[in-house]
């Protein structure tokens, strides 16, 4: 009867070598995902570090940018200045999402950025260069018409703000500039023509 059924003899070896191949495969198997959890670990630890050094340097520059504004924005009758904030759209993930810049210039109502002037867009540009300078700082700035759409009260203030923080001999600014309010206040003159 066990003749008629036929049995393949060469089963047992079948089996040995898909047995060995199953073995094979555990390995690389278990290889495979030691390299992801390593993968995986370092992957978290850089998105960590990133993390950390992005809200240092957030945190910083949302600190000091209410002060650098207010030195950029200080009129006579308002002597305070303006008021300026930054906020994370989404602190969880601030990667995903964006910043909100808030600059509100002095005796204003709250408008969006978009709304400002020219002249106040620009003035709020500044305060955030010069507050993320602040952070990591640089001795040397390159300034191309900062002052082309601001009016002759807001030129005279930036450059008295730029003759500030020059006079230590730590920062050194190159400013191309079309008005002679802003290059009065010069330590230097090169002329073009």
């Amino acid at each position: 009867e066990i003749e008629g059924m036929a049995p393949n003899m060469k089963a047992l070896e079948q089996f040995d070598e898909v047995q060995a191949r199953l073995h094979s495969m555990e390995g690389e198997h278990r290889e495979t995902a030691t390299a992801a959890k390593s993968v995986t670990q370092r992957f978290l630890a850089v998105q960590s570090k990133r993390h950390t050094l992005f809200m240092a340097a957030f945190d910083h520059v949302s600190r000091v940018i209410d002060a650098v504004y207010k030195d950029l924005t200080q009129v006579e009758g308002v002597p305070l200045g303006g008021t300026a904030y930054l906020s994370l759209e989404d602190p969880s993930e601030p990667f995903l999402h964006g910043i909100k810049y808030t600059a509100m210039p002095p005796a204003k109502r709250f408008r969006d950025m978009d709304q400002l002037s020219g002249g106040e867009r620009t003035v709020a540009a500044l305060a955030l260069l010069f507050a993320i300078h602040d952070f990591h700082p640089s001795p040397f700035f390159v300034m191309d018409e900062v002052d082309a759409a601001l009016d002759n009260v807001n030129v005279t203030r930036v450059a008295e703000y730029i003759r500030e923080r020059s006079e230590d001999g730590q920062l050194q600014f190159v400013v191309i500039s079309l008005k002679d309010t802003f290059y009065a206040k010069a330590q230097g003159l090169v002329g073009i023509f």
